[in-house]
C-alpha cells in the first residue's frame, strides 16, 4: 500500500535506499519529476519518487540477499520513467542484476542497462 511504513525493517530499508541514492547521484542520476502530478515543491516531488514501491523493494532485496544475488521484483503497474532510470543506476551502483516485472514486460537491469533498450 502506498505510504505504508509498517514494515519492521522500514528504517533500514530507507537508509539503504538513501545510501544508494547518494551513489547514484555521484554517477549522474538526476530525478525526473515530470511524472509526479501533485502540485507540490520540487523537493517534495523527489521525495514522492523516492518512496515508489519498486525502489523500496529493490533496496530490501539488496539488503536481504548475499552480494551477487539477482534481485527480482514484481509490480502490478507500469514502471514510471524515473523509476526505470533509477533502477538502471541501482543495478550499476549495487553491482547487481535486477529483474522487474511490470504490467507490460520484464525488465532485466544489469550494469546500468535495461534489456528493453529504454522502450517500454
Amino acid at each position: 500500500m502506498s505510504g505504508d511504513r509498517s514494515h519492521p525493517e522500514f528504517d533500514r530499508i530507507e537508509a539503504v535506499l538513501e545510501e544508494m541514492m547518494e551513489k547514484m547521484v555521484r554517477e549522474g542520476y538526476v530525478p525526473d519529476t515530470g511524472d509526479v502530478l501533485h502540485d507540490v515543491e520540487e523537493e517534495q516531488k523527489r521525495s514522492i519518487l523516492f518512496g515508489h514501491s519498486e525502489r523500496l523493494a529493490i533496496a530490501f532485496g539488496i539488503m536481504s540477499t548475499p552480494a551477487g544475488t539477482t534481485v527480482r521484483v514484481t509490480k502490478n503497474l507500469r514502471v514510471c520513467a524515473d523509476c526505470h532510470t533509477a533502477t538502471k543506476f541501482m543495478s550499476k551502483v549495487a553491482g547487481r542484476e535486477i529483474v522487474v516485472r511490470d504490467v507490460s514486460r520484464f525488465h532485466h537491469f544489469k550494469d546500468g542497462v535495461c534489456s528493453c533498450g529504454d522502450y517500454w
